[in-house]
């Protein structure tokens, strides 16, 4: 069954998705809204399919985990656009000189890619450079669409007047009150995200219906509602007509004092009108549009800022007579611009703050990063977030497409860097690892996978996928404007969702991907998703796969042996620290065995692979001519398994070019963390003066008598902490013995403060436990938690697993080499990690 709601937009239905009401009963009674509402989220009859064109400003209503695809209508490329101006203007001199004009003025030639902008476009500039020779034209769309106004008020007046030519500012005289009439309406609907109205809604703003239409500002739609009645419905000729004569509204409102009208606009604002300054107005504005998800607020707001340049004041004297806007204010209102923060806000209304820049005429951020860019500085210089928006527009806009994106190269805050993220709509390969990426962050890059873009490698690693990530792997992955060939999800926290939505990716035709990093997530219960449902699929043509950590056992060796059995085309794998055992080995290997996997590159380092493993792999080694590169380092392959491997490779019949059986020793068949064991050695240069090292820098205690340590820029002067030389990245474990309570166990940045009373439970840049008889408790930038001991449980022995890729510190209590959970941290290390110590008075630790 298929259900097909055209024009979404036109229905003012208020679909509700949050609401307790559900209908499940397709014969019971309800309303329009909450039947439709109730189909999109499958409630009522789950198996119909459904399709909804829209506007998308109605269309975000829709909670994204209800939409399986989308597909956007576009508008003019670059060669249409000229296509355009050629067919409608006659004379091919005239033509070029009005694309040239629009080229000149890259907000005008972005716009082009609407028809109906063209077609304004084409009206205004062939009056104005063409039959106003001479005359300059307009470089703003606030400009531009104040002459279209001019233009129409015109034509309306040589239709009804027997061609009487009138001033035209006469002309916006003697037609202010309708065309104010038609701003009201316009206001009105568009906070709403209405595009359609009714002749009630006309009557309401004082519109006389044929003197509307003769305007030329709107057309009348006849659409069937019912079997018997037909109602007129009513739209702007385009929505940036309406968006125009909103702002219009507003900012005559705002001149003339209209508190009442402006009420609901100004809520926030508890300032009288009179004494409102235009930059405060406008900065009021700006908010408004930023809290909008769809930007529908965006061009509104843009024709607003415009609207206070002296310029488009003159051109609207017929409506606002004797107006000026205090330069002062002008100024002000420039800087909030560039000075504007706010959290959570998307990536793309912050670019919009550049587009209000130039409709008041002030081109100097891109000016400033233009110079950057030229001297060659440009990823050098420490950028504001003005600054990394305005790049992030000029990389959209430009004609050559970056081989590179990398956003850690920017020197700028998180903010900034978020800010930048619409950019890799432009370029070849995407890094956004480990850069803290948000909602809108998410929502950017989704939004750029749906669009037509050059991306082919896209790097996500270390960055949480929120429900707007899902929704990248649910709906952009499967778009075909989708190129992407290399995703990167390494640290992501995937979660079972996640992996489902990923696998449909998978499973898609559209889908162009041939290289998948899933390594570093928690896989162990949703494997089967991702294997079955999306590797296993006619459609995948996946060449690299990677699931290095992800928690995998023996049992999800055989899935993986059935996917070598049927998936041709993998070349490269990667299941790396793993507690596979020898048991998966050899669960595996029939699959590498097959004649149909054409794996090149094996890696199975950190595995638990002892010498009964080898003896499986060795028959692999032997049968299969296509590997060339096996990686065993980190097992315990004993000397006989190491041997007979090597003795494979040097057979004259084998194909294998590099085999890796590095640090291959007992402790590697240890399970979990502990098989990451790593020696440490207490830095003597950070020692605090009251802590004494002994057991060749293995043990810290604490003494009363200062030490006699020789001065030294990185020793911790009023605190009793010492850290370890070794600065750790990749998986690590280490444990301590710690005696008396008041030792902290945890790790820093190299970076950490020496010279503050930093105690690491204080600092953002620290992670620890602090150790006691009753309780452990974890601490981190002043905040902890509390987690308190059984009577007769205690261990004086504390276990600490980093995985830094992953971005997880763990702690646990150590019982008789039992590993025992107590908190793991979870966030994105920017640094090398050192273990710290804090020693208090009569206490000692002691690296095992």
């Amino acid at each position: 069954m298929l259900f097909i709601f055209d024009g979404l937009d036109e229905s003012r239905l208020a679909l509700n998705f949050h609401g307790k009401a559900m209908v499940h009963n397709d014969r019971q009674k309800s309303t329009v809204d909450m039947l439709i509402s109730n189909l999109i989220c499958r409630a009522l009859l789950p198996s119909a399919f459904i399709w909804i064109t829209s506007r998308p400003a109605a269309a975000s209503q829709i909670p994204l985990q209800y939409i399986n695809l989308v597909t956007e209508v576009q508008g003019f490329y670059d060669s249409q656009k000229e296509e355009y101006f050629k067919k409608r203007i006659d004379d091919p001199i005239q033509a070029n000189k009005i694309l040239t004009h629009i080229k000149d003025y890259r907000s005008l030639h972005i716009m082009c890619h609407m028809p109906v902008f063209c077609w304004i476009a084409a009206i205004v500039l062939q009056q104005i450079l063409v039959k106003d020779d001479g005359k300059e034209g307009p470089k703003t769309l606030t400009e531009m669409f104040t002459h279209f106004l001019l233009i129409q008020t015109k034509m309306k007046n040589h239709k009804y007047h027997n061609g009487i030519e009138t001033d035209s500012q006469e002309l916006l005289k003697a037609h202010k009150e309708i065309i104010l009439q038609l701003a009201e309406l316009a206001f009105k609907h568009l906070e709403n995200c209405n595009l359609m109205f009714y002749e009630d809604d006309l009557t309401e703003c004082g519109i006389d219906v044929d003197t509307s239409l003769s305007t030329g500002m709107c057309t009348v739609i006849f659409k069937e509602e019912s079997a018997i009645f037909k109602k007129k419905v009513y739209c702007f000729v385009h929505l940036s007509v309406q968006e125009f004569l909103a702002a219009l509204h507003v900012f005559c409102c705002y001149v003339f004092k209209d508190t009442e009208k402006l009420k609901p606009f100004l809520k926030e604002k508890s300032t009288s009108m009179p004494d409102l300054p235009l930059d405060e107005f406008l900065k009021i504005a700006m908010n408004k549009a930023l809290e909008s998800r769809n930007g529908h607020l965006d061009l509104f707001v843009r024709f607003l800022h415009g609207f206070s340049l002296e310029s488009n004041l003159k051109l609207l004297q017929g409506i606002l007579p004797n107006s000026t806007c205090h330069s002062n204010s002008i100024k002000k209102a420039i800087q909030n611009l560039k000075r504007m923060q706010r959290p959570n806000i998307s990536p793309e209304r912050w670019i919009n703050l550049l587009h209000c820049l130039i409709e008041m005429n002030d081109s100097s951020i891109q000016e400033d990063i233009q110079r950057l860019l030229k001297s060659g500085q440009g990823i050098n210089k420490r950028l504001t977030l003005a600054h990394c928006s305005v790049l992030a527009y000029m990389l959209l806009v430009s004609e050559e497409v970056l081989e590179e994106f990398d956003l850690s190269e920017y020197k700028t805050s998180e903010e900034g860097r978020r800010r930048l993220v619409p950019a890799v709509r432009s370029c070849r390969k995407a890094l956004l690892a480990g850069c803290k990426l948000t909602e809108s962050s998410y929502e950017s890059v989704a939004s750029a996978l749906q669009l037509p873009n050059a991306l082919k490698e896209l790097d996500l690693r270390r960055n949480d996928l929120h429900d707007s990530g899902e929704t990248l792997l649910r709906v952009s992955l499967k778009s075909s404007n989708c190129n992407l060939e290399t995703l990167r999800l390494a640290g992501c926290k995937l979660s079972q969702k996640s992996c489902v939505f990923l696998a449909s990716a998978l499973h898609s035709p559209n889908s162009h991907l041939t290289e998948l990093d899933l390594s570093n997530n928690d896989l162990s219960s949703s494997i089967k998703d991702v294997v079955s449902d999306g590797l296993m699929s006619e459609h995948c043509r996946l060449k690299v796969l990677r699931v290095s950590g992800c928690n995998l056992t023996e049992g999800s060796c055989e899935l993986i042996a059935n996917l070598l059995c049927m998936n041709s085309h993998l070349m490269e794998l990667d299941i790396s620290h793993n507690d596979l055992q020898d048991a998966g080995i050899e669960l595996l290997c029939p699959g590498l065995q097959s004649p149909h996997c054409n794996v090149e590159i094996l890696r199975l380092s950190a595995c638990l692979i002892s010498e009964k493993g080898c003896f499986s792999l060795a028959f692999v080694v032997e049968s299969q001519p296509q590997l060339r590169e096996l990686d065993l380092q980190n097992n315990n392959l004993g000397n006989a398994g190491m041997e007979l491997l090597t003795a494979k490779q040097r057979d004259s019949n084998c194909k294998l070019e590099i085999l890796n059986i590095k640090n291959c020793s007992e402790h590697w068949l240890k399970p979990g963390p502990q098989k990451y064991a790593c020696e440490l050695t207490l830095d003597s240069d950070t020692a605090n003066r009251h802590l004494s090292l002994s057991m060749r820098n293995q043990k810290a205690t604490y003494m009363k008598k200062r030490q006699q340590y020789p001065d030294h820029p990185d020793r911790f002067t009023l605190v009793p902490l010492v850290l370890c030389r070794e600065g750790l990245s990749g998986r690590h474990y280490w444990e301590v013995d710690w005696k008396c309570n008041g030792v902290r166990v945890g790790a820093t940045y190299k970076s950490i403060p020496r010279k503050g009373a930093n105690r690491l439970d204080d600092s953002a840049t620290a992670w620890c436990v602090e150790c006691c008889e009753e309780r452990f408790t974890v601490q981190h930038n002043n905040s902890t938690v509390t987690i308190p001991c059984r009577p007769g449980s205690l261990s004086r022995r504390v276990g600490v697993y980093l995985d830094w890729l992953a971005g997880t510190l763990s702690f646990f209590r150590v019982c008789s080499g039992t590993l025992k959970h107590l908190h793991t941290f979870d966030t994105i290390f920017a640094e090398p990690l050192h273990p710290a110590f804090y020693i208090a008075s009569e206490s000692s630790v002691k690296l095992c």
